[in-house]
């Protein structure tokens, strides 16, 4: 009689002791809820020689918690390149090295990326603790389509430059992207952003997430209107994850009523390509009911 295979084989999970780190490490810290730190993030801190962070101030804090001594050292935009020979110097004679940002997961959208790309071209070791995603917790929370999904970090602090990366991302709607687009943003700028996307992207399905994993922890869910709208009388705080949902499908009738409009000026492959930019719609699509309804008069 054939024997069920386990759940788990020994290649799915380990036995969750932790090895000792080695190499560069990159070590996800909590986003605002300490219980969401891991033991193995825990282990592989407390066991490096060195911990590169953003600031040594607010990682201290999180050490201190952890009853954790390693020495920390500052690694920021402004001194990326200049401490990347002496890390790795300190790689290759054997230490072991872990990089943090202020919160999450380092690297995405901090600082770390040099490091890394100049620890694998040197042939060391790099390894990873996962954990904690603000991008991530914001988009399962969200109710808006999972996959695909196109994180953006923060948007231009500029308006001006904030609508022409917009507006290349609608581009790219037009030419066949459809994913749900997330950003972080500052609070002071929400309102901004939230009328810029509404101009540039229409008045879709989006979320506002605020203050993820901490105590006044808020996920905001409607329509970009409806969350201006809400945020107009109640001004944002804290850490915030904006969304939007993907292009929301064309109602046919409306459709139809565009390319009528337009086939009545113009021709079948003129009149399709007008209604195809201003839909978002595939260019064939459109120009295939674009023909139908010619023909049929």
């Amino acid at each position: 009689m054939p024997v069920a295979a386990s759940a788990t084989s020994p290649d799915d999970l380990r036995d969750g002791q932790p090895d000792p780190p080695n190499g560069l490490v990159l070590v996800s810290t909590p986003i605002g809820n300490l219980g969401d730190i891991s033991t193995r993030a825990r282990a592989v801190l407390g066991s490096c020689d060195l911990i590169l962070c953003e600031d040594t101030r607010r990682t201290g804090r999180l050490l201190t918690a952890m009853n954790i001594h390693t020495r920390t050292d500052a690694l920021h935009d402004h001194n990326e390149d200049s401490k990347i020979p002496l890390v790795l110097d300190k790689l290759r004679a054997g230490q072991a090295i872990g990089l943090v940002s202020d919160a999450g997961t380092p690297v995405v959208s901090d600082p770390g990326y040099r490091l890394v790309r100049a620890v694998i071209a040197a042939g060391l070791p790099v390894s990873a603790v996962p954990g904690p995603n603000a991008a991530i917790t914001a988009l399962i929370l969200s109710g808006l389509p999972p996959l695909p999904f196109m994180f953006l970090g923060f948007p231009p602090p500029r308006q001006a430059a904030r609508r022409v990366a917009f507006g290349s991302l609608r581009a790219a709607e037009r030419a066949g992207l459809s994913a749900t687009l997330i950003w972080h943003e500052a609070p002071h700028r929400l309102l901004e952003t939230l009328a810029d996307i509404q101009e540039t992207f229409g008045d879709r399905s989006a979320a506002v997430a605020r203050e993820l994993t901490k105590r006044f922890e808020t996920v905001v869910r409607g329509k970009v209107s409806e969350l201006t709208a809400l945020f107009t009388h109640e001004p944002a705080r804290g850490e915030i994850t904006v969304l939007i949902g993907p292009p929301e499908a064309q109602d046919p009738e409306d459709l139809d009523q565009r390319l009528r409009a337009a086939l009545a000026t113009q021709t079948v492959k003129d009149a399709a390509a007008l209604v195809s930019t201003a839909t978002g719609l595939p260019r064939k699509l459109v120009y295939a009911r674009a023909l139908q309804l010619h023909q049929e008069g």
